[in-house]
């Protein structure tokens, strides 16, 4: 079942159950996959609408740490809930443990000795952790496993 329709189940069930916080969030979300394919001009294949649900998680992520800085807590609550409501559509997010093991393999495998192979490590890390790993996390994680090669 392709997420639009996943989507269309949950805004029913969201409008039965008078959930206004979340059905908000999933119209995004639908929205979002939807202007997505009329860019594009057909249907999204699995691993297109991952990246529509993580740009998404990102520009609430962003907005949860803005928010938090201006002191707004009134927003960042929404946001937080927000995030709750995005996060069962993502893909399980990997440990630190597994996402280390994975970037040590990458490293191995691009042959990687110093930081000025961090674009060809990350170039070739981030097809592999799309949507289970937030793209600042694998960064900082490189940048300390190639200081340690």
């Amino acid at each position: 079942m392709s997420l639009i329709n996943v989507l269309n189940e949950d805004i029913k069930k969201a409008m039965k159950a008078k959930d206004k916080p979340t059905l908000a969030v999933l119209r995004m979300l639908k929205s979002a996959i939807q202007n997505e394919q009329i860019n594009k001009g057909q249907p999204l294949t699995a691993d297109e609408e991952l990246t529509v649900l993580a740009r998404e998680m990102k520009q609430r992520k962003d907005s949860l740490e803005s928010f938090t800085q201006a002191g707004r807590d009134d927003l960042v609550e929404q946001v937080k809930a927000e995030i709750v409501v995005v996060e069962t559509y993502m893909p399980k997010q990997l440990t630190e443990t597994e996402l280390s093991t994975i970037l040590s393999e990458v490293i191995q495998q691009v042959g990687a000795t110093s930081m000025k192979d961090f674009g060809k490590v990350m170039g070739a890390a981030m097809p592999k952790v799309k949507g289970k790993a937030d793209g600042n996390q694998v960064q900082s994680l490189v940048k300390q496993l190639l200081k340690t090669t």
